[in-house]
This record gives structure tokens, sequence and C-alpha cells, in this order.
């Protein structure tokens, strides 16, 4: 038995986010059906994470079981199948085995997300980027981006109801960019909650709005208590930029 990598990337605007669902279009079930008719075996797919309706992923990867040992050769043709039998919207990039062991979704060690905001009216970016008008401190958004380093649990930008056993989430970077009239947050972590970037963004418009301060943004995040965050931006302007493995888990593959 051989476990594989798959390195792929995707428009999430047509998709209820990437896990399978019932009476629901997921990537993950597309991605699966290609390779379920291709391989002659039932392909599982299990993703490094969910991504929530709407939200696209630049860099994605998923690993799956297969009894075979494909040789290069053998994985280039299958990737140029694959691309050619799935939709527009979802590309896959490479696959590489990697050890038995190995997990996509618990290998991880960062993940990074982009939210991208645009302060002049633009219909061409209009899919991928959230219009808000009306000034922005920038400033004090960027204080606030510093603020996250100071806690772990974030269970105030958490979705409510769900099954994770911990809301503790690492920081590993946060800040916001400004380039001409648009704005760009990034965050990285060793793992994020359901909606969570969401959530922090739209209580960071809050404090740029001047309507939130400093420390009543750390206030909110010692509630513990989702109501006391600001409300969820949409996803559509949220993208999955990368994924950091450690280099144990790879045969013969640079982690790139």
């Amino acid at each position: 038995m051989s476990r594989y990598f798959i390195k792929l990337a995707y428009d999430g605007r047509n998709y209820h986010g990437w896990q399978s669902q019932i009476n629901a279009k997921s990537v993950q079930s597309e991605i699966e059906k290609c390779l379920t008719l291709k391989l002659g075996n039932t392909i599982r797919l299990t993703g490094c994470g969910r991504t929530d309706t709407g939200v696209h992923a630049k860099i994605y990867y998923a690993h799956f079981d297969l009894v075979l040992t494909l040789e290069n050769e053998a994985i280039q043709r299958l990737i140029n199948s694959i691309n050619l039998f799935l939709p527009s919207d979802i590309v896959l990039y490479e696959l590489f085995e990697v050890t038995p062991e190995a997990s996509a979704r618990f290998d991880a060690i960062s993940r990074t997300y982009k939210y991208y905001i645009h302060q002049k009216k633009n219909p061409f970016i209009d899919n991928y980027s959230l219009f808000h008008y009306g000034n922005l401190n920038l400033n004090a958004m960027l204080q606030a981006s510093r603020v996250l380093f100071e806690y772990e649990d974030f269970t105030s930008f958490s979705k409510l109801h769900t099954q994770t056993k911990t809301n503790n989430c690492k920081i590993l970077e946060a800040n916001w960019q400004k380039f001409d009239d648009n704005l760009v947050f990034t965050i990285s972590a060793d793992r994020f909650l359901r909606n969570m970037v969401r959530a922090i963004v739209g209580t960071m418009l809050e404090i740029g709005k001047g309507t939130l301060s400093i420390e009543g943004f750390r206030e909110v995040i010692e509630s513990k208590n989702r109501s006391n965050a600001g409300f969820s931006v949409s996803g559509h302007a949220l993208f999955l930029e990368n994924i950091s493995y450690p280099d144990k888990i790879l045969l013969n593959q640079s982690n790139t």
C-alpha cells in the first residue's frame, strides 16, 4: 500500500467548500470521482483542512492510499488525464508518494490565508475581493493584528457547535498591507478554527472604522464568546495561500 499527496488549487465560487457533503457540490467529491475513474479503485481523499463555502485555495494538499505504486511517467500521465476531466475551476499540480503514516491534515506545520479588500469600485476583482466603501484606519488594524500574538484561545472567532477538542491556535504571522486602493490581510497559524479568519477580519474592520477600540478587541478575545466579535466577512475574498509540511514525510520530493 502506497500513500500519495496531491497538490492542487481551486476557485471556490461554485462549491460548498472542500469537504464532501450530502446534496452539496464539493471540491473533494469532484476530485475523488476523477481519481476513482482513472485509477480503477475507489479513492477517498483526506484534505489538509476544511474551507468554507466560496473560499478559494491557491495551494491545497490532500492524501489517499493506493495498492499500486506509480512510476514517475505514470504519475505525469495521470495528472494530465485528471486535469482534462476536472472542471475548469480545479487544477491538479502534483502527485507524489509520501511515507505511509503521513497525513495531509495532521502533519501540516502551518497554514497561510490571505483576505483581499478593495476600497475603490472595480468590477473586475469583485469575485475575489471584498468592496469596502469608506475610510479605514490601517494603523489601528495593524495594531490589532499584533494583539493576536498575545493569545492562543480564539473561541470568540470560532463557528459555534463545532467538534474540535480545543480552540487554541498558535499565530505565526498576522499583518495588513496596502497596495494603492487594495488591502490584504495575511495570517498564518499552526491551525485554524472554522470561520476564524473571516470573523477576525470582520472584527478588525470594526476597528478600522473606529467602532471598536484595541482594548475592546482584547476584551472580545478574552470573553471567549462568538457573539461579542464582529460579523464574518464574505468567503469569496478569502484564499488559502500555502501549507507547510516537515521534509521527513516526503519521499524524494521538495516541499514547495
